[in-house]
């Protein structure tokens, strides 16, 4: 597969390939270059062999993925793909294992190339990535406790099923609110915020389609974030309930089979047991019990439970919809697109330069009895299979729309949404302009703006307090209400904001809400009262009436109003998400700055807990319809998940809120590599080296490569530095006609390191000025800028691969050059080589130092 890889001056990778295929080669390939590390962890979540690096630490998850079947619903994913999809993926798994040995070296954690990927890998990978995202089935076992503790009434007042928010942001403005009068789209994803980042910028760019996005580093595409030129799209989770939590009874016989209760009685459950590594310590042993509902995942007081989403109905990922997307070119084919997506379900908007405008979800949510979604349910009750999928609503732009993770056009297919605060500010501050540009667009992704101030201070305003706590009520009620960096009264709310947490988790009515006895450790953040409540604040409020509040919120207040307040970006610093090997040390927290849960810039950490945050803005992404290199966009920390000044380099710019354009111009972008796929004339695998292919020189093909190297400084004694590239290719297709001259091009893994020419004497000008031997035949050398000729014995081992090429034709017995009498740096190449000097000539262009290198002089490993 040949591509070629270029980089803008931030690193961002863009890609160019002759096909479709092609280009899932090299984006695979630059993935494991580029995200090595990221993208091995990445499978081994996906594989339940997390632990085997990371450490104790890391049981429960391998644990949970293996019960949870995620490869083996992966592999018959990928056996339903459409033929077209699965080659597509299968040339991205090529270019990932291509990439793996390069990647290795650019990664400090890795040692060795890690195991190379099989087919069904990224569509592993994706579901492991989303097994418990969102709106995940664990919230149903929390639901449960509540409900048996507390009554069915006291489930609403923590209506937020995660142990973390959610914060995605989306929203659309069409033509006639924008200065070009074309729409523009624009959005963050609120993910955990990990070194390396979640989303890589990337284009991807080939005869078909040319793509701009956010890729997900081992999934091939752009899924979630891209602009074609013609048309552009984005999502946010649409929070839609997928997942079902059922109670299993489970009987074992003797013989070791397994069968469980369902509503047609006894029934034959698989089971089979798994084993896993963990570093410095003995090996696990789990065991995988799949009833006719799903996967068994756990058990508590109350037995063993399963859980059962759209994989386990149909053995479809939503893959198909990726190619579809890239080759999208309206709204209506994103639209047409998003008809095979299935999970996590989104909220979906595009937009193209016709106009056209499309608002849906897209996913797979099933139809079942109400009861379903709320709690788990018994698995031997009829009334709870299901009976379908729901049909997937959409509606269209009036003008703008937002998107903010809340109850809306979703609210048919889930139960617990973020609240609207953020959707509605978005809507607010786009509403009163018409002249919006994908510049001013920064300016909503950074509002700080906390709208649920209110519920904490409307209360205590009517209340009689202490000087001290009437005086920092008067600060805060005076206050902008803006969670901005260099704020102190941002500060001072979050102190109230978290007393208040405290007092409420600490309140006699909730001390029952403990983790319950026998509850799987990886589910057991669902269930921390002091950590989910202060995400729920509003709700647990109303929920114990006016009197508790009261007492709760002046308590709160008096407990930090002696309290002094620095800003809010010395209290509320980035912790990001790190998955190192076993004993290495984390990153310290990162410079903080504005946002907080509920702002648009939904930046949180756990109040009552703790300020510092690792979840927040993912990416922030402005897509213009009028001028693509209008577009903007940027990262929490690089483009590079390695070492080098790409790794961060973003994140100054990224946390004050800026954004960088989107750059599409090819003269503006270097490039950095490419591959070449060829049939090779003669190839070896110098030990410790790679592969070294001989191709020979497509002069239309590689004009673009060849006219670089020959016309910079360090080539001036390959004669051409002033050649336009039509006098190169002159050259190269003369040279391609004859039988005694040929051009080639090294390849070392498929990436070209040299530009080889051979020739016959008698048919060169060289031949008449020196007694040609029979035998001799010429070549001309010119290494690649920066193609390895740094590492230690670079030109001697292409020098053993070119004798081995050229003696391999028994009639060549002497190797003929002729290089510049001023290359000083060729003639020293030589020498170390083991040729022999021979007299300077003078030829019509230069005076020439003639070279030889006979085959009896050749050492044993350099002769084929």
């Amino acid at each position: 597969m040949s591509f070629v890889c270029f980089r803008d001056a931030l690193g961002i990778p863009h890609l160019q390939a002759p096909d479709a295929n092609a280009l899932a080669f090299a984006q695979g390939a630059n993935a494991a270059r580029d995200r090595a590390w990221q993208i091995e962890i990445g499978r081994r979540r996906a594989a339940g062999d997390t632990a085997a690096v990371l450490g104790a630490d890391w049981i429960h998850w391998d644990r949970l993925v293996r019960q949870a079947c995620v490869v083996p619903s992966a592999k018959a994913a990928f056996a339903a793909l459409d033929a077209g999809t699965a080659a597509w993926v299968r040339s991205y798994v090529a270019g990932v294992n291509a990439g793996l040995a390069e990647g290795a070296r650019r990664a400090p954690e890795l040692d060795a190339p890690p195991a190379p990927w099989e087919p069904w890998t990224p569509l592993a990978l994706w579901y492991g990535e989303h097994l418990l995202f969102g709106v995940g089935f664990p919230g149903k076992l929390w639901r449960e406790l509540v409900r048996d503790t507390l009554g069915e009434a006291a489930v609403a007042a923590f209506a937020l099923d995660g142990p973390e928010p959610t914060g995605s942001n989306a929203w659309l403005v069409d033509g006639t609110m924008t200065a070009s009068g074309l729409p523009i789209l624009a959005g963050d994803p609120h993910r955990s915020l990990q070194l390396p980042g979640s989303y890589q910028q990337i284009r991807l760019a080939c005869p078909e389609f040319d793509v701009v996005g956010l890729a997900v580093p081992g999934v091939p595409g752009i899924a979630h974030f891209g602009h074609t030129g013609g048309v552009a799209w984005g999502i946010t989770n649409a929070m839609a309930d997928t997942q079902d939590v059922y109670r299993e009874q489970l009987r074992r016989h003797p013989d070791g089979t397994v069968e469980a209760l369902g509503p047609d009685g006894w029934e034959p459950a698989a089971v089979r047991t798994e084993t896993f590594a963990v570093a410095g310590g003995a090996d696990e042993h789990v065991d995988v019990v799949v009833t006719a509902r799903g996967p068994v995942v756990g058990e508590d007081a109350k037995g063993r439970f399963s859980f059962r989403g759209p994989l386990q109905a149909l053995p479809d990922l939503g893959f198909d919809a990726l190619p579809k997307l890239l080759r999208a070119r309206t709204a209506a084919d994103v639209d047409a697109a998003m008809d095979h997506w299935v999970l996590p379900v989104n909220v979906v908007m595009a937009a193209d330069t016709a106009g056209g405008t499309l608002h849906r979800v897209a996913g797979r949510v099933p139809d079942r009895d109400e009861r379903n979604r709320r709690h788990p349910v018994p698995a031997w009750a009829p009334e709870h299979a299901w009976t379908g999928w729901k049909p997937m609503p959409r509606k269209p732009i009036d003008r703008f729309e937002a998107m903010a993770n809340e109850r809306g056009l979703a609210a048919p297919l889930g139960l617990e949404f973020c609240p609207p605060h953020r959707a509605d500010r978005i809507r607010e501050l786009l509403r009163d302009r018409a002249d919006w540009t994908a510049a001013d667009m920064a300016a909503v992704h950074t509002d700080t703006l906390q709208p649920s101030t209110q519920v904490l201070l409307g209360p205590l305003a009517g209340l009689a307090h202490a000087p001290d706590a009437a005086k920092l009520l008067d600060r805060l009620l005076a206050w902008d209400r803006h969670m901005d960096a260099g704020s102190a009264d941002a500060t001072a709310f979050a102190a109230l904001r978290a007393a208040t947490a405290r007092r409420l988790a600490d309140l006699p009515e909730f001390a029952a809400l403990t983790v319950p006895d026998g509850t799987p450790p990886m589910y057991q953040p669902w269930f921390l009262v002091r950590n989910r409540i202060g995400f729920v604040i509003e709700h647990v409020l109303a929920y114990i009436g006016p009197a508790a509040r009261d007492r709760v919120l002046a308590a709160a207040l008096a407990e930090v109003a002696a309290d002094d307040f620095a800003p809010w970006g010395e209290a509320h610093r980035l912790k990001p998400w790190e998955h190192l090997p076993e004993g290495t040390a984390p990153v310290e927290p990162l410079a903080g700055g504005g946002g907080d849960l509920d702002c648009v810039l939904a930046a949180s950490g756990i109040p009552g807990l703790t300020e510092d945050y690792s979840g927040g803005p993912a990416a922030r992404w402005v897509w213009d319809l009028a001028d693509r290199e209008q577009s903007r966009w940027i990262v929490p920390f690089g483009a590079a998940g390695a070492p080098g000044p790409h790794q961060r380099d973003q994140f100054p710019l990224w946390r004050d809120g800026e954004l960088v354009p989107v750059v599409t111009d090819w003269a503006r972008l270097e490039e950095e590599y490419r591959v070449i796929d060829r049939p090779a004339v003669f190839e070896k695998k110098p030990e410790g080296f790679g592969t070294v292919s001989i191709v020979p020189l497509n002069p239309a093909e590689d004009l673009d490569l060849v006219h670089g190297w020959v016309t910079q400084e360090r080539a001036r004694f390959w004669g051409m530095t002033e050649h336009s590239r039509e006098h190169v290719l002159e050259i190269y297709e003369y040279l391609d006609a004859l039988d005694t001259h040929h051009a080639y091009l090294m390849l070392r893994d498929g990436e070209p390191i040299a530009l080889l020419q051979t020739y016959e004497p008698d048919a060169d000008p060289v031949g008449e000025c020196y007694e040609v031997e029979p035998g001799d035949f010429g070549m001309h050398l010119l290494i690649a800028p920066a193609g390895g000729s740094a590492q230690a014995g670079f030109t001697g081992v292409l020098m053993g691969v070119i004798a081995g090429f050229l003696f391999a034709d028994p009639k060549h017995l002497r190797i003929v050059v002729e290089p510049d009498a001023r290359n000083e740096q060729a003639a020293a190449r030589m020498r170390r080589s083991g040729f022999t000097f021979g007299p300077e000539i003078q030829m019509p262009h230069k005076t020439a130092r003639l070279a030889f290198f006979r085959r009896e002089d050749a050492p044993a490993h350099f002769l084929p």
